[in-house]
Protein backbone atom coordinates (compact mmCIF):
# COMPACT_ATOMS: atom_id res chain seq x y z
CA UNK A 1 0.00 0.00 0.00
CA UNK A 2 1.38 3.62 -0.86
CA UNK A 3 2.16 5.85 1.48
CA UNK A 4 -0.65 8.22 0.83
CA UNK A 5 -3.22 5.68 0.76
CA UNK A 6 -2.15 4.00 4.12
CA UNK A 7 -2.05 7.39 5.74
CA UNK A 8 -5.90 7.83 4.41
CA UNK A 9 -6.68 4.34 5.70
CA UNK A 10 -5.10 4.94 9.24
CA UNK A 11 -7.29 8.48 8.83
CA UNK A 12 -11.01 6.47 8.44
CA UNK A 13 -10.10 3.80 11.04
CA UNK A 14 -9.40 6.58 13.49
CA UNK A 15 -12.68 8.54 12.50
CA UNK A 16 -14.66 4.76 13.20
CA UNK A 17 -12.82 4.46 16.50
CA UNK A 18 -13.21 7.59 17.44
CA UNK A 19 -17.03 7.12 17.45
CA UNK A 20 -17.20 3.50 18.75
CA UNK A 21 -15.15 4.78 21.75
CA UNK A 22 -17.64 7.93 22.22
CA UNK A 23 -15.39 10.49 21.69
CA UNK A 24 -17.17 12.00 18.81
CA UNK A 25 -20.93 11.06 18.31
CA UNK A 26 -22.19 13.02 14.89
CA UNK A 27 -20.19 16.07 15.24
CA UNK A 28 -16.12 16.07 15.40
CA UNK A 29 -13.25 15.01 13.39
CA UNK A 30 -9.69 13.59 13.36
CA UNK A 31 -7.08 15.27 10.54
CA UNK A 32 -3.41 14.41 9.37
CA UNK A 33 -1.30 16.25 8.00
CA UNK A 34 -0.41 15.30 4.17
CA UNK A 35 2.66 12.59 4.47
CA UNK A 36 4.01 13.94 1.17
CA UNK A 37 2.97 17.58 0.98
CA UNK A 38 3.76 18.95 4.58
CA UNK A 39 1.90 22.24 4.28
CA UNK A 40 -1.61 20.50 3.46
CA UNK A 41 -3.47 18.15 5.67
CA UNK A 42 -5.87 15.68 4.86
CA UNK A 43 -9.77 15.37 6.93
CA UNK A 44 -13.01 14.30 5.37
CA UNK A 45 -16.12 15.66 3.94
CA UNK A 46 -18.56 17.43 6.59
CA UNK A 47 -20.16 13.84 7.56
CA UNK A 48 -20.47 11.66 10.58
CA UNK A 49 -17.38 10.23 12.04
CA UNK A 50 -18.70 6.69 12.10
CA UNK A 51 -20.07 6.79 7.92
CA UNK A 52 -16.35 8.27 6.77
CA UNK A 53 -15.01 6.11 3.98
CA UNK A 54 -11.80 6.67 1.82
CA UNK A 55 -13.52 8.41 -0.49
CA UNK A 56 -15.10 11.27 1.64
CA UNK A 57 -11.07 12.82 2.34
CA UNK A 58 -10.79 15.83 0.96
CA UNK A 59 -7.04 17.76 0.69
CA UNK A 60 -6.39 21.38 1.99
CA UNK A 61 -3.77 24.31 2.36
CA UNK A 62 -3.18 25.03 6.29
CA UNK A 63 -5.31 28.01 5.82
CA UNK A 64 -8.38 25.94 5.11
CA UNK A 65 -8.58 26.30 1.24
CA UNK A 66 -9.58 23.40 -0.41
CA UNK A 67 -6.80 21.92 -2.71
CA UNK A 68 -8.37 21.54 -6.43
CA UNK A 69 -12.00 21.71 -7.93
CA UNK A 70 -13.18 19.65 -4.58
CA UNK A 71 -16.50 21.51 -4.52
CA UNK A 72 -18.18 18.61 -1.41
CA UNK A 73 -19.45 20.81 2.12
CA UNK A 74 -16.23 20.95 3.96
CA UNK A 75 -15.91 20.88 7.85
CA UNK A 76 -16.31 24.29 9.28
CA UNK A 77 -13.47 24.22 11.78
CA UNK A 78 -11.56 22.36 9.43
CA UNK A 79 -9.56 26.57 10.29
CA UNK A 80 -8.67 24.22 14.00
CA UNK A 81 -6.42 21.87 11.72
CA UNK A 82 -4.67 23.37 9.76
CA UNK A 83 -3.66 26.65 12.26
CA UNK A 84 -2.07 23.87 14.29
CA UNK A 85 0.12 22.01 11.51
CA UNK A 86 0.85 25.48 11.04
CA UNK A 87 2.03 26.45 14.10
CA UNK A 88 3.53 23.13 14.95
CA UNK A 89 5.68 21.20 12.37
CA UNK A 90 6.10 18.14 14.79
CA UNK A 91 2.30 17.23 14.89
CA UNK A 92 0.79 14.94 12.36
CA UNK A 93 -2.67 14.63 13.76
CA UNK A 94 -4.97 17.04 15.28
CA UNK A 95 -8.36 15.54 16.56
CA UNK A 96 -11.01 18.16 17.74
CA UNK A 97 -14.34 16.82 19.27
CA UNK A 98 -17.01 17.01 22.51
CA UNK A 99 -16.80 14.42 24.05
CA UNK A 100 -19.10 14.56 27.34
CA UNK A 101 -16.96 14.27 30.64
CA UNK A 102 -14.23 17.20 29.57
CA UNK A 103 -16.92 19.67 28.96
CA UNK A 104 -17.41 20.27 32.65
CA UNK A 105 -13.95 21.50 33.08
CA UNK A 106 -14.23 24.00 30.20
CA UNK A 107 -17.06 25.97 31.99
CA UNK A 108 -15.39 25.74 35.66
CA UNK A 109 -12.70 26.96 37.32
CA UNK A 110 -12.05 23.37 37.99
CA UNK A 111 -8.58 21.94 36.39
CA UNK A 112 -8.58 18.59 34.53
CA UNK A 113 -5.56 16.83 35.77
CA UNK A 114 -4.14 13.09 35.33
CA UNK A 115 -4.72 10.99 38.21
CA UNK A 116 -4.91 7.45 36.34
CA UNK A 117 -1.32 6.27 35.45
CA UNK A 118 -2.96 5.53 31.80
CA UNK A 119 -4.07 9.26 31.45
CA UNK A 120 -0.64 11.41 32.21
CA UNK A 121 -0.45 11.01 28.06
CA UNK A 122 -2.19 14.34 28.52
CA UNK A 123 -0.30 16.66 30.35
CA UNK A 124 0.56 18.28 34.00
CA UNK A 125 -3.01 20.03 33.27
CA UNK A 126 -5.38 21.23 30.56
CA UNK A 127 -6.01 24.54 30.17
CA UNK A 128 -9.04 25.95 28.81
CA UNK A 129 -9.21 28.58 25.48
CA UNK A 130 -12.13 31.00 25.67
CA UNK A 131 -13.64 32.48 22.05
CA UNK A 132 -15.07 35.66 24.09
CA UNK A 133 -11.68 36.49 25.32
CA UNK A 134 -10.60 37.86 22.01
CA UNK A 135 -14.17 37.83 19.69
CA UNK A 136 -16.88 38.21 22.10
CA UNK A 137 -20.20 36.43 20.94
CA UNK A 138 -19.91 34.25 18.53
CA UNK A 139 -21.57 30.86 17.77
CA UNK A 140 -18.01 29.36 19.72
CA UNK A 141 -17.71 27.64 16.77
CA UNK A 142 -14.02 28.20 15.42
CA UNK A 143 -15.34 29.43 11.89
CA UNK A 144 -12.04 31.25 10.22
CA UNK A 145 -8.15 30.68 10.17
CA UNK A 146 -7.82 33.97 12.78
CA UNK A 147 -9.82 31.53 15.60
CA UNK A 148 -7.92 28.72 14.60
CA UNK A 149 -4.80 30.49 14.90
CA UNK A 150 -5.64 31.89 18.14
CA UNK A 151 -6.52 28.66 19.30
CA UNK A 152 -3.42 27.14 18.11
CA UNK A 153 -1.11 29.58 19.97
CA UNK A 154 -3.73 29.10 23.42
CA UNK A 155 -2.56 25.01 22.83
CA UNK A 156 1.27 25.88 22.59
CA UNK A 157 3.14 22.87 22.63
CA UNK A 158 0.66 21.17 24.73
CA UNK A 159 -0.70 17.99 23.78
CA UNK A 160 -4.50 19.15 24.27
CA UNK A 161 -6.51 22.22 25.56
CA UNK A 162 -10.50 22.24 26.15
CA UNK A 163 -12.80 24.93 23.98
CA UNK A 164 -14.99 26.59 26.55
CA UNK A 165 -18.62 25.63 26.22
CA UNK A 166 -17.66 23.77 23.16
CA UNK A 167 -15.06 20.82 23.28
CA UNK A 168 -11.21 20.32 22.91
CA UNK A 169 -8.10 20.12 20.83
CA UNK A 170 -6.00 17.21 20.07
CA UNK A 171 -2.13 17.68 18.57
CA UNK A 172 0.05 14.59 18.36
CA UNK A 173 3.03 13.47 16.03
CA UNK A 174 0.59 10.90 15.10
CA UNK A 175 -2.63 9.85 14.21
CA UNK A 176 -2.61 7.11 16.87
CA UNK A 177 -1.00 8.85 19.60
CA UNK A 178 -3.98 11.55 19.09
CA UNK A 179 -6.84 9.13 19.23
CA UNK A 180 -4.81 7.59 22.14
CA UNK A 181 -4.71 11.05 24.08
CA UNK A 182 -8.18 11.85 22.90
CA UNK A 183 -9.12 8.50 24.69
CA UNK A 184 -7.75 9.28 27.96
CA UNK A 185 -8.80 13.06 28.23
CA UNK A 186 -12.22 11.39 28.08
CA UNK A 187 -11.81 8.77 30.44
CA UNK A 188 -9.18 11.26 32.29
CA UNK A 189 -12.07 13.83 32.79
CA UNK A 190 -14.35 10.85 33.77
CA UNK A 191 -12.31 9.37 37.09
CA UNK A 192 -11.62 13.18 37.74
CA UNK A 193 -15.15 13.89 38.61
CA UNK A 194 -16.19 10.33 40.08
CA UNK A 195 -13.04 10.98 42.75
CA UNK A 196 -14.00 14.12 43.73
CA UNK A 197 -17.67 13.27 44.44
CA UNK A 198 -15.60 11.00 46.83
CA UNK A 199 -12.82 13.04 47.91
CA UNK A 200 -13.89 16.58 47.44
CA UNK A 201 -10.66 18.60 47.26
CA UNK A 202 -8.44 15.87 48.53
CA UNK A 203 -7.84 13.90 45.20
CA UNK A 204 -4.32 12.68 44.79
CA UNK A 205 -3.37 13.57 41.54
CA UNK A 206 -0.06 12.96 39.65
CA UNK A 207 2.94 14.65 40.41
CA UNK A 208 4.59 16.95 37.64
CA UNK A 209 7.69 14.68 37.57
CA UNK A 210 5.12 11.08 37.32
CA UNK A 211 3.37 13.55 34.28
CA UNK A 212 6.90 13.79 32.50
CA UNK A 213 7.79 10.26 33.10
CA UNK A 214 4.82 8.81 31.79
CA UNK A 215 5.07 11.09 28.82
CA UNK A 216 9.03 10.05 28.41
CA UNK A 217 8.29 6.43 28.62
CA UNK A 218 5.05 6.29 26.65
CA UNK A 219 5.51 5.39 22.93
CA UNK A 220 4.26 3.27 20.01
CA UNK A 221 4.34 0.17 21.91
CA UNK A 222 1.42 1.52 24.02
CA UNK A 223 -0.13 3.47 21.15
CA UNK A 224 -0.31 0.40 18.91
CA UNK A 225 -1.79 -2.05 21.86
CA UNK A 226 -4.75 0.31 22.19
CA UNK A 227 -4.90 0.75 18.70
CA UNK A 228 -5.00 -3.01 17.71
CA UNK A 229 -7.89 -3.27 20.39
CA UNK A 230 -9.92 -0.18 19.01
CA UNK A 231 -9.63 -1.21 15.22
CA UNK A 232 -11.16 -4.86 16.20
CA UNK A 233 -13.81 -3.17 18.12
CA UNK A 234 -14.34 -0.66 15.30
CA UNK A 235 -14.52 -3.62 12.79
CA UNK A 236 -11.35 -2.65 10.69
CA UNK A 237 -7.80 -3.69 9.72
CA UNK A 238 -5.10 -2.82 11.83
CA UNK A 239 -2.62 -1.54 9.26
CA UNK A 240 1.32 -2.94 9.70
CA UNK A 241 3.91 -0.45 10.02
CA UNK A 242 7.01 -2.64 9.13
CA UNK A 243 9.28 0.37 9.42
CA UNK A 244 8.37 1.01 12.91
CA UNK A 245 9.99 -0.72 15.84
CA UNK A 246 7.65 -1.52 18.23
CA UNK A 247 9.22 -0.83 22.03
CA UNK A 248 9.60 1.31 24.93
CA UNK A 249 11.23 4.24 24.91
CA UNK A 250 13.80 4.48 26.92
Amino acid sequence: MKKLEAAIDELVTANRILAREGIVDSFGHPSIRHPEKPDHFLISRARAPDLIEEADIMEFTLDGTVVGKDDRKPYLERFIHGAVYEMRPEVNAVIHNHSPSVLPFGVTKQKLKPLHHMCGCFGHEVPTWDSQTKFGDTSLLVSSIEMGRDLAKYLGDRPAALMRGHGCVVAAKDIREAVYISYYLELGAKLQMQAMAIGGSEVIYLTAGEVDTIIDRTGPYSFNRAWENWCRRAGRKMLERPDEVVMLKG
